[in-house]
């Protein structure tokens, strides 16, 4: 009976504005507590904290946005500045340009120094100034020849299967050095070098040719010009070839220039003088410097010139010429007739 009283009671209509009002008595909110932080033990792994559920929502964050390439993080200073401020970044390039330009502008020039003075006549010319003056030269000829295409019949005695490692500059050096060549000897392989290539249409001066060329030219100018000179195998030696090669070479140059080896002396100043002008760095004595600085003789107006005093009697005869001859101990010379 009491369930199904109950049942009715609870079915029935509730009319909610005339229902007594009950009082409920108001218990205190307690404030959220905040989670106090746990010690972390070294020995547990890592584990990342647990976030909590905030009862208000959050601003959302603005997240960067992700970056893929790695060349766009390491870049230069010039490409962050044009990518933080264009304007800002080509007002520097502009200034730094105008730095450059104006550094460029105001670095000085290297200027050359003057050129040196050398004498009028060769034989007074030093050594390595004129090694200096002839491989210039050979330079110039081994670069133009150089160019040209090698033909299968041009091959000479004079050719090397490859080319040598020392240079034109440091091969005459060591000839000039060590084979005791003097300027006549050094103008006279120039000379050569024109007459062989006009007898021997085949030749030319290349980085073949051109250190097999040096050392028959010079030991055959030597030999022909020189009172003293070497043997074959000291100029074999200097020169890095064999005693039978150097032979052989030597055979080759006398037969192609006709034995022809000596020659005018006005060729040799001409030579000379063709060298210097050709040569960057060198210059020539002027003709006047060389008139008073050279001893001469006084010549009168006539033409004649003064001798000094000690001469003989007006006869022109030779005071030497009444006197008995004297031998090399201060002894009368005998003749063959006294010796009879």
């Amino acid at each position: 009976m009491e369930s199904s009283t109950q049942q009715q009671a609870q079915d029935a209509p509730v009319d909610v504005a005339n229902a007594p009002r009950t009082s409920v008595p108001a218990t205190p909110v307690e404030p959220p507590q905040t989670p106090r932080p746990q010690p972390i033990d070294p020995s547990a792994p890592h584990s990342p904290p647990a976030t909590q559920s905030q009862p208000h929502p959050q601003p959302q964050a603005v997240v960067a946005p992700v970056i893929r390439d790695a060349s766009a993080i390491i870049a230069s200073p010039g490409k962050r500045r044009n990518s933080q401020d264009p304007a800002a970044a080509q007002a520097a390039s502009a200034s730094v340009a105008g730095e450059s330009s104006s550094s460029a502008a105001k670095r000085p020039k290297p200027t050359a120094g003057p050129p040196k003075i050398l004498p009028q006549r060769y034989e007074f010319c030093g050594v390595e100034d004129m090694v200096v003056l002839i491989s210039h030269m050979l330079s110039e000829l081994i670069e133009t020849n150089d160019a040209l295409a090698l033909r299968s019949g041009s091959l000479t005695r004079f050719h090397s299967r490859t080319a040598p490692s020392i240079s034109v500059l440091e091969y005459l050096n060591r000839l000039a050095k060590h084979a005791t060549l003097t300027p006549p000897l050094l103008l006279s392989m120039v000379y050569y070098i024109d007459r062989l290539c006009a007898l021997y249409p085949e030749f030319t001066i290349n980085t073949l040719t051109v250190h097999r060329f040096l050392i028959t030219a010079a030991t055959v100018a030597a030999k022909g010009l020189s009172d003293l000179f070497w043997n074959n195998t000291t100029y074999a030696r200097v020169g890095g070839v064999r005693v039978a090669e150097l032979k052989l070479l030597e055979l080759e140059f006398l037969y192609r220039v006709d034995w022809k080896i000596v020659p005018n002396p006005e060729v040799l100043v001409a030579y000379y003088r063709g060298l210097v002008e050709r040569c960057p760095g060198y210059a020539l004595q002027e003709e006047e410097a060389v008139d008073e600085d050279e001893d001469f003789d006084a010549v009168d107006d006539d033409g004649s010139t003064e001798i000094s005093d000690g001469v003989g009697d007006d006869s022109g005869d030779s005071p030497e010429e009444d006197s008995p001859a004297k031998s090399a101990h201060g002894e009368d010379a005998v003749g063959p007739s006294q010796a009879a």
